[in-house]
């Protein structure tokens, strides 16, 4: 039996929303939502992996949650919620914790990245939390993942979780009428688009970044038209031009993320912009970048702010997300619990 298509996706309260989460996925977010039923989430419970301050998290995830709004998302079309008000994501991340394996979980390399060099200091829940993401995606059992290349690898193990329980249960998925024994779907990734992964102004070779010290590395959306245009200004280069084709982009990785800003902000391609930067000093270019910057960034910082001015009404619109996404995941977790043996009122 063919698995009805639906979408899910999510982004932690932690730091600022910048220029690279904007185009690597929420504009990805924002066409699916015209297409496929879409749930957006908060992903609260993956922040305090490591500690956040409460107060402090409280307000991250109405940012976020303001964020998404203001970028385009339309709480009405798609589900809009944070995480932690859906309790079935826990209970089913406890059952993938039964199903995954240390080893799979030895080789995420992410986990390595943000513990650094005190592993045995890091907590728990940063080792698994690959299966409460995969948890996340299976509780609704979503089809479609847009996610950037970096979680590429945590959606794969997504599949090997969803695959192992379909497999290990086989018998049980069949008796309850999952004819075919596939009880969760495996899920795809989206990646579309010329800047899924948008590099640090400073440095084109590391990923742009919330953590990164330098607030001249990132473009957030919060920042004001003024702020916009000097980093893009200020965005590291190299000092010949730019080339009339994608290929001549090799081995120039801070003229590659910015050409890609420019398209993915243009709704063109690379090719495109070279065909018309092609030859071009960068300080031409980048005065052109930094005008359409501020032009499609700038309103999202106002209305992010207008939006959080009124904390109530987006605590209402998040507890209806809730309420609607709670309602998929019920059923779905209500089978998984009879599955793997478990007895329930």
């Amino acid at each position: 039996m063919p698995f009805e298509e639906r979408v899910f996706s999510g982004m932690q309260p932690t730091g600022s929303l910048h220029l690279g989460n904007y185009l690597g996925a929420m504009l990805q977010w924002i066409e699916l939502q015209k297409t496929h039923q879409c749930i957006y989430c908060v992903v609260d419970m993956h922040a305090i992996t490591v500690w956040q301050e409460p107060a402090e998290l409280r307000q991250a995830i109405r940012k976020v949650t303001a964020a998404y709004m203001a970028a385009g998302l339309d709480p009405k079309t798609s589900i809009l919620f944070n995480q932690s008000q859906v309790a079935a994501h826990a209970e089913l991340a406890w059952v993938f914790n039964c199903i995954a394996r240390l080893g799979w979980l030895n080789r995420m390399t992410q986990f390595k990245e943000k513990a650094g060099k005190d592993r045995e200091n890091a907590s728990v829940g940063l080792f698994a939390y690959p299966n409460l993401m995969a948890a996340d995606i299976l509780v609704y059992k979503a089809t479609h993942v847009p996610v950037g290349d970096d979680q590429k690898q945590h959606l794969e193990l997504a599949r090997d979780i969803a695959g192992k329980f379909n497999n290990d249960y086989n018998t049980e998925i069949r008796a309850r009428g999952f004819d075919d024994g596939e009880f969760f779907p495996l899920p795809e990734p989206v990646i579309t688009g010329p800047a899924t992964r948008v590099m640090s102004l400073r440095d084109g070779t590391k990923k742009m970044s919330k953590s990164d010290p330098s607030d001249l590395s990132r473009i957030n959306l919060t920042d004001d038209a003024d702020t916009i245009a000097k980093k893009v200004r200020k965005a590291k280069t190299d000092p010949e031009p730019l080339p009339s084709e994608a290929a001549g982009l090799q081995g120039r990785p801070e003229a590659e993320n910015l050409i890609g800003i420019f398209a993915a902000l243009s709704g063109s391609s690379k090719d495109t912009v070279l065909a018309e930067y092609g030859g071009r000093q960068f300080s031409e270019f980048k005065a052109n970048l930094a005008e359409l910057s501020v032009a499609k960034l700038g309103p999202l910082g106002a209305e992010i702010n207008r939006l959080t001015s009124d904390p109530a009404e987006i605590d209402k619109i998040l507890a209806d997300g809730a309420a609607r996404a709670a309602a998929i995941a019920a059923p779905i977790m209500g089978d998984v619990k009879d599955i793997v043996g478990f007895i329930r009122s």
